[in-house]
């Protein structure tokens, strides 16, 4: 294949890819929505969201056995599917869908993935409104400069009202909503969506009709707008009447302001009876990014002996970021497997690829696509992509990997923990698999692992952002590794970032205890905020740098 050839390939292949991350409060549907999506690009036959968590057929994109049992996604999947809008011509959309945790204590995992994508898809529950965990996230997206469409979901139930949800977002988030589709009749009676063209005229009505239970993709019927008067009478003025107030506000979809995270485009959708889901995927397909180079991180070019790239196009040589690190998700096979997003260039499986933070190279022949439990080799892979690497034990969150000139993109942000408690193996007997299980499970990012002198390495201290981590902990260490452990709560609450000076004398104050993190960091435990409060005002001059999301 000639250079130009390749070039113009992997340019229009990263140009059709569409890489985006569902965000939402648990129990928002976002698992469902996912479902949908996969449905309606004819990856499965019937979606397995049965009603009510109990006796629902567990979702394609939740496979650890804690998922199955309370019905809550922990771990990140992701997802790739050919879609093509209605009317499309030339090649398909590549859909990658990076499934999230839709539990607030796993926010930690969320917030890498939405490192790994172009676009973000907020769902908010229609009766609910914007909840705390979806305020959480929405801030990094923001942080991020990541663009949002949002999604008005469960309108089949019984809500609010469609403008006072508009409205919440507005001030709630400093965040225009800017009509797509409007629905037509009020949150339990959900009939269809007004289509509302690129000037901001209502040019036509979606209806659906309701499939059993949900399960297969819902028919649609196209109408005019005066067809839609003349069919739903009253319900079909008070949609049009709601758009064309937001309209007259200039709530008006602009490509510019939505790509800065100033506007957001609204879709309203039932995931469960799937009603809006393709206008979702239409919609991603028309405005969502498509995939663009990156810089490279500053302070690493600034500290290399050799030459680096400071930034790579989308047509450059291979290089991708790891994005998550996750074991045990073979039964058969202890393996591990690092999630990487493909930046530049083209990925072939077999090819050597180096490792830019320990400069070692290694060859890639066990690529794969996962899509909850199945697994794909893959064979290429192009800029947006999400694959998984086998056995990359030496990858952590954060890694770059690269092929020709070198290159290494800034580190995954570390977050604030909460919650600390100390992990030992029950038996002394299982110590070496405690080991190899804590290793693993920390590089993993499951919890962060904090190491001191005087506790030694037997019981160790987790500190994580939510307390649920740690119950996943102890699951997986004993599913995974066979090792039954034990947990013990210690007296601290806040975590903050030290250095080697202050360390010393920040370790002499009651109530506090200095620790060393995985990645070398020091990280210095306080009692609870009044006592790190107190200890600012005593010694301004020690380091005591807040953990947040970079």
């Amino acid at each position: 294949m000639s250079t130009a050839t390749s070039t113009r390939s992997t340019a229009s292949e990263a140009a059709r890819r569409r890489t985006f991350a569902v965000i939402a409060h648990p129990d928002a549907g976002k698992s469902t929505l996912t479902e949908a999506l996969a449905l309606h690009a004819h990856m499965i036959a019937e979606a397995g969201a049965v009603h009510g968590k109990a006796g629902r057929s567990a979702t394609v994109s939740d496979w650890m056995e804690m998922e199955k049992d309370r019905g809550i996604s922990i771990a990140s999947s992701a997802l790739q599917f050919e879609y093509a809008p209605s009317g499309h011509s030339g090649d398909p959309y590549v859909i990658n869908l990076v499934d999230t945790p839709g539990h607030a204590d796993f926010s930690e995992d969320t917030y890498r993935v939405l490192s790994a994508v172009d676009a973000a898809v907020m769902l908010i529950d229609a009766a609910k409104g914007l909840e705390p965990q979806t305020l959480k996230l929405f801030r990094v997206c923001k942080a991020r400069g990541l663009p949002i469409i949002t999604v008005i979901n469960k309108w089949d139930r019984v809500g609010r009202e469609p403008l006072e949800l508009v409205d919440e977002i507005v001030t709630e988030i400093d965040l225009q909503p800017t009509p797509l589709y409007w629905p037509v009749g009020e949150a339990g009676d959900f009939r269809g969506l007004a289509h509302i063209d690129g000037s901001g005229d209502i040019d036509g009505y979606v209806h659906f009709i309701r499939t059993a239970g949900g399960s297969t993709i819902a028919p649609e019927e196209h109408y005019s707008p005066q067809e839609a008067l003349e069919r739903e009478g009253d319900a079909w003025e008070t949609a049009v009447e709601e758009a064309e107030l937001l309209l007259a506000d200039g709530a008006l979809h602009d490509q510019q302001l939505f790509e800065q995270c100033v506007t957001s485009p609204i879709i309203f959708a039932s995931a469960m009876l799937n009603f809006g889901v393709h206008q979702i995927l239409d919609t991603l397909c028309a405005i969502a990014p498509a995939p663009e180079g990156r810089a490279g991180d500053a302070q690493a070019v600034e500290a290399s002996a050799t030459a680096m790239d400071t930034q790579r196009e989308i047509d450059d040589d291979f290089s991708g970021v790891v994005f998550k690190v996750q074991a045990g998700m073979d039964r058969n096979h202890r393996d591990t497997l690092a999630f990487m997003r493909v930046v530049s260039g083209e990925f072939d499986r077999g090819m050597q690829v180096t490792h830019a933070q320990s400069g070692r190279s290694f060859s890639t022949k066990y690529a794969l696509t996962v899509f909850g439990r199945t697994r794909d080799t893959v064979e290429t892979a192009f800029p947006g992509d999400i694959i998984g690497l086998v056995n990359a034990g030496a990858l952590a969150p954060g890694d770059t990997i690269f092929a020709g000139r070198k290159v290494q993109y800034p580190p995954m942000p570390q977050f604030a923990p909460e919650h600390f408690r100390t992990l030992r193996a029950k038996s002394l007997g299982k110590y070496k698999q405690f080991r190899k299980g804590l290793e693993q499970l920390d590089a993993e990012g499951v919890v962060q692992i904090l190491r001191n002198d005087t506790r030694g390495d037997a019981a160790p201290v987790m500190a994580a952002v939510g307390p649920m981590q740690f119950e996943v902990m102890q699951a997986r260490m004993e599913l995974e590794y066979n090792v039954e452990t034990v947990t013990e709560a210690i007296p601290y609450t806040v975590a903050r970032r030290t250095d080697a000076e202050s360390a010393a004398a920040l370790g002499r104050q009651r109530g506090v205890e200095i620790f060393t993190r995985s990645d070398g960091e020091l990280i210095a435990l306080f009692g609870d905020k009044w006592k790190l409060a107190f200890v600012e005002k005593e010694h301004p001059e020690l380091t005591m740098d807040p953990l947040v999301a970079d």
